[in-house]
């Protein structure tokens, strides 16, 4: 099947001639968009991108109790909302990708109870795409303030919620993925064994039996597990790839110079790179229509992906080019 204009293109030129949307900034992988996504994804369906999208990684903004200026929604207007992009995304995928959304825990206003909405969520979304669940993701954050505060650091009944999970769905339960491409560094333990060639074997308590040689291979790192946390001892050497400049500190000094406003949900750089390497080959086209800061953009571009990202408020779509060092040095503020 031949690609699309948009496929093998400047998407940032694309972009423009086709007239999708307003444009924050781009590079030569790809372009930030300014505007409501379900109108933008209609064009870009509508002007070839149907089919063509290989991943969609995305943070849609969260159902919290308390209004924020990123806009999101509360109980079944959030469930409903939800749902009505997933029919729009799924068709956006190709016939083997994926669809990644994050999504924070809930809790009932005034009680020190969770709520569901965030699994009713996924599971309306899934539903409403006929869309299969290939994994649970958790992202473990350990620096996350202790919150909810009146339960965990006031009245003290609960421990602090520090985690988000991730569904990685598709059209497909086969979608392209290789574990390969995120193995893990070995532990010390394992770099031993490797070393030595020598450990205990036979029937564990589990009734798994363990071969004589089954650990004597060295491919390269450990499989990871689903729950994700990137301290240094524990990145994917691949999800590394690219700068090795902090893009959440060139994010931050970008915003304070120019006195911009930092997003206030940001998800750390290597979470991103995570899933698009894994999901993704070099050329693919990533998409973000949630983008906020732009994270799935400079994470996709670091690993010489394709790239499409789409954010509402023009103060936060705009922040995102501190992400981009080299465009950020040309920047310069609109006069007023």
């Amino acid at each position: 099947m031949a690609r699309t204009k948009a496929a093998r293109a400047n998407l940032k030129a694309w972009a423009t001639r086709a007239n999708l949307a307003d444009v924050a900034y781009g590079t030569s992988r790809g372009v930030s968009l300014i505007g409501d996504s379900v109108p933008i994804l209609k064009r870009a369906s509508a002007k070839g991108l149907k089919g063509r999208v290989q991943l969609v990684f995305t943070s849609p903004p969260f159902p919290l109790n308390r209004k924020k200026k990123y806009g999101n929604r509360n109980g079944e207007d959030f469930k409903k909302w939800l749902a009505s992009y997933a029919v729009l995304l799924r068709d956006l995928v190709t016939p083997d990708g994926s669809i990644v959304v994050e999504m924070w825990n809930a809790w009932e206003p005034g009680k020190p109870v969770m709520s569901t909405l965030a699994l009713e969520s996924l599971l309306e979304f899934k539903r409403a795409a006929k869309l299969f669940l290939c994994q649970e993701f958790i992202w473990y954050n350990p620096a996350r303030l202790p919150t909810p505060a009146q339960w965990v650091t006031v009245e003290r009944v609960r421990v602090k919620d520090a985690f988000t999970r991730l569904w990685w769905l598709s059209p497909t339960p086969k979608p392209k993925a290789d574990n390969r491409r995120v193995l893990t560094p070995y532990s010390s333990s394992m770099r031993d064994l490797l070393k030595k060639k020598k450990y205990n074997s036979g029937r564990r308590p589990s009734e798994h039996a363990i071969g004589r040689r089954s650990f004597f291979s060295d491919n390269g790192g450990a499989i990871p597990p689903n729950v994700l946390t990137f301290g240094e001892e524990n990145v994917p050497e691949s999800v590394l790839a690219g700068s090795n400049t902090s893009s959440s500190d060139d994010y931050q000094r970008f915003c304070k110079r120019f006195d911009l406003e930092m997003h206030p949900a940001r998800m750390p750089l290597n979470l991103a790179k995570f899933f698009i390497a894994m999901c993704t080959d070099a050329g693919d086209l990533v998409l973000d229509p949630f983008a906020g800061s732009n994270t799935t953009g400079a994470a996709a571009d670091q690993l010489k992906r394709k790239w499409m990202s789409i954010e509402a408020d023009e103060d936060y779509a705009n922040s995102g080019l501190g992400r981009f060092p080299r465009l950020a040095q040309h920047y310069r503020m609109p006069r007023s």
